[in-house]
């Protein structure tokens, strides 16, 4: 999901896909301990980004809050 998409979520909103992001990370994770390969690895990184985004974007609404 763009930048600009997940900026017209709200806090709680973003912290329920957070949640399911993290989620998302430690099944491939574990499949990938498992199974030894996934059929696309380049899906971590890419979680892992998302994750990272969801956490600026949250920071933001929260620093926006307290001013």
């Amino acid at each position: 999901m763009k930048a600009h998409e997940l900026r017209k979520k709200t806090i709680a909103e973003l912290e329920a896909r957070l949640e399911d992001e993290k989620q998302a990370l430690q099944d491939m994770r574990f499949n990938r301990a498992i199974a030894g390969q996934l059929e696309n690895p380049a899906r971590v990184s890419m979680t892992r980004k998302e994750i990272a985004r969801i956490h600026t974007i949250i920071t933001e609404k929260q620093q926006e809050s307290a001013d």
